[in-house]
């Protein structure tokens, strides 16, 4: 029988084809329209005393900026209007040794806001190619540490002096809205670079809120922080998998911390509940970025969160 030029001539090679067709049509989702579409979420956490004001508190991580992300830029112009009480930063903001500037400017008044901030590798450390496949793979210990630093300097210095509050391997204090928040935050453990040694003890008593603030979530920092008594903790690093699956969710997390928490709002440890001695919150943001040269996100929008800090119930 005649068949038209080009199309497949068996129910096999038309499956194939069909397959072929729709994994290039997701391939093309993922990178031109998913990669841009940038999200807020919006969390409620009830984690301060009875009778508090409540706190709207901004996570940004994972930016990966690069001077040319105009779309990325303005979505990030557009979040101060949220007018946020503080703003968490958990790392990895530049891809590029030109991105400093062009983020400074586009957080703007955001850095008028009270803000901590920590920093991931991807702060110290210019992005390198790598074989996409590993980015589907379990973390193989393997880290970038050889190519160029890219300006983590001059981007603290810039953090610092907007007055925002750094907390690699040590501890500080703000007040915002009648609340003393107790933080305590730790180097990228995905480098090993914390010093859990130089925050260990218990959180301190006399705040009303204790805050624990890293890069990656790995579970050796959270234990610690959920064991020495902070009720919340900020992290970011897993991109919540980046490249997930329907329903099934995130296939890896680039850490030890299990898929089930690779994005948003839960407990620590996993199996615990509010109350239980050793017990937290864990907020993960799936971030804003990728690396440049792994353009794509799948069934993971790129993301801020506004968490509203709400009183506990009487």
């Amino acid at each position: 029988m005649w068949q038209p030029c080009g199309v497949p001539s068996s129910p096999l090679a038309r499956l194939l084809g069909l397959g072929v067709v729709a994994g290039v049509a997701g391939v093309g989702y993922a990178a031109g329209i998913e990669v841009r579409s940038f999200t807020l979420r919006r969390v409620d956490v009830p984690v301060l005393p009875a009778g508090s004001e409540p706190i709207r508190v901004l996570h940004l991580s994972d930016l990966h900026l690069t001077p040319r992300q105009a779309h990325k830029l303005a979505w990030l112009d557009s979040l101060a209007r949220l007018e946020p009480d503080l703003v968490v930063n958990t790392g990895d903001n530049i891809a590029h040794p030109d991105s400093v500037r062009p983020l400074i400017s586009a957080l703007g008044r955001l850095l008028d806001v009270p803000g901590v901030f920590v920093f991931g590798s991807n702060d110290y450390f210019a992005p390198s190619l790598r074989n996409p496949v590993r980015y589907l793979l379990p973390d193989d210990g393997q880290r970038n540490t050889s190519t160029p630093q890219l300006p983590w300097k001059d981007l603290r210095a810039e953090f610092v002096e907007s007055g925002w509050t750094e907390l690699t391997n040590t501890t500080g204090r703000l007040t915002v809205r009648g609340s003393t928040l107790a933080f305590a935050g730790v180097d990228d453990p995905h480098l090993e670079y914390d010093d859990l040694a130089a925050v260990a003890g218990p959180a301190p008593s006399d705040a009303d809120l204790r805050v624990g603030v890293t890069h990656a979530p790995y579970l050796l920092v959270l234990d610690q922080f959920a064991r020495d008594g902070y009720d919340l903790t900020f992290a970011g690093h897993t991109h919540g998998g980046q490249l997930c699956l329907p329903i099934k969710g995130a296939l890896v997390t680039n850490c030890d911390l299990d898929t089930g928490r690779a994005k948003g709002l839960h407990r620590h440890p996993a199996d615990s509940s509010p109350g239980d001695p050793g017990s937290s919150w864990l907020h993960v943001s799936a971030g804003a970025g990728t690396s440049p040269y792994a353009p794509v996100r799948f069934c993971c929008r790129p993301e801020a969160t506004l968490l509203t800090l709400q009183p506990v119930a009487r």
